[in-house]
């Protein structure tokens, strides 16, 4: 795996020497500062992907910082850099219908926009990134109105926060882990959910940062289910069980009762829809055995799973997994795979929430979806 990340940033570094340094023509010494700067990040990139897997964070996660936010400049890059291949090829083609007389003021013409355009792409993709870096931290906490059927009267009111997608470990640590407990902990919650993709790690390189969590405290629980990210770098299982250890009750393809004032809805929880063998997300055995006349709230990652929630009469899911699609313009290719990007929407029978998460997989940067807490009121219809 590390081979082939190595090949993978080595052929982009190529890619970009190729078309920001030699196709712009850049003069030394400046093209040599080009290249360093293109390595230097290249190799912080390496470290930033590994960083909670292969290496350890407690050195290696200011590099990682910089290098995964290398990794969201070059996504810009490459947009950027999309725009002007297609304005280098409009000015290409006007010349050419113009004759071959004007084929040298062409390409004059042609050549000044590829060193104009990329050096605008390289100053906003940097600026905007910087940007994306403070937004990422700019944490909120959301409060939204859940009216849905069929909720015990003694539920009305009952405030569950919504915690998803901190992705731990490469970048930031212990320290956001602290800060959500924190900020949950002051809303007063009645219950606690947890949507899962809280680390991108071994449980051996980022278990600790995860300590903070014990502090969660609800009178009607913490309940968490795993996300697709628990199984990238370590067993799923593992996780959760150190998830167990901090106090958090785990749902593996299985349902709680809660009561309030006699009365009582199901919690049930599942595995994530890409969970590998034995930890496959099974609906039909979460809700085995079930009182169907019974109110139930689903906790599941994704957004999608909420097609199977609908066909076996789940009122409510909440979820994670989108981050709200973190970059723009992510977020317009988020319903390619997901039925809804964030907030509360209807999937067929079934009313989803879905957070944009607290964290940022990947580059620590978000553009246009702040991260977030949810605080999520449920009220009878």
């Amino acid at each position: 795996m590390a081979a082939v990340l190595a090949l993978f940033l080595a052929l982009l570094t190529f890619a970009l020497h190729r078309r920001l340094v030699r196709a712009t023509q850049l003069a030394r010494p400046w093209s040599t500062v080009a290249d360093i700067v293109l390595v230097v990040f290249a190799v912080l990139a390496f470290i930033g992907v590994g960083s909670g897997a292969f290496f350890d964070p407690g050195w290696a996660r200011a590099p990682a910082f910089l290098g995964l936010a290398w990794l969201a400049v070059v996504f810009y890059l490459l947009l950027g850099v999309l725009v002007i291949g297609v304005l280098s090829l409009v000015v290409r083609l006007v010349g050419r219908l113009r004759g071959a007389g004007r084929r040298e003021a062409v390409d004059t013409m042609r050549r000044r926009t590829i060193q104009i355009g990329s050096a605008v792409v390289v100053v906003a993709s940097v600026v905007t990134v910087g940007y994306g870096v403070v937004e990422a931290t700019r944490l909120q906490v959301t409060h939204t109105e859940v009216a849905v059927p069929d909720l015990p009267e003694q539920f009305d009111g009952t405030r569950v926060a919504l915690i998803a997608d901190l992705h731990v470990g490469p970048a930031r640590g212990r320290g956001l882990v602290q800060q959500v407990v924190d900020e949950v902990n002051a809303q007063n919650p009645d219950l606690v959910l947890i949507a899962g993709d809280l680390t991108d790690g071994t449980v051996a390189e980022v278990g600790d940062d995860l300590e903070p969590l014990a502090e969660l405290s609800a009178p009607l629980g913490v309940f968490g289910v795993s996300g697709n990210h628990e199984f990238y770098f370590d067993d799923g299982g593992a996780w959760l069980d150190e998830w167990e250890r901090l106090g958090i009750s785990t749902l593996r393809n299985e349902r709680t009762e809660i009561t309030v004032d006699g009365a009582t809805i199901d919690l049930a929880g599942v595995h994530d829809e890409t969970a590998p063998a034995p930890f496959e997300p099974d609906l039909g055995a979460a809700l085995a055995g079930r009182d169907t006349n019974r109110f139930v709230l689903l906790l599941a990652h994704e957004p999608l799973q909420a097609f199977g929630a609908s066909d076996a009469g789940v009122d409510l899911q909440v979820s994670g997994h989108t981050h709200g699609g973190q970059m723009w313009p992510i977020m317009y290719l988020v319903p390619l795979q997901q039925p809804t990007v964030q907030g509360l929407d209807q999937v067929e029978a079934t009313t989803v929430f879905t957070s944009r998460g607290a964290g940022a997989w990947g580059p620590p940067v978000r553009v246009g979806a702040p991260p977030e807490i949810s605080m999520l009121q449920l009220r009878t219809s």
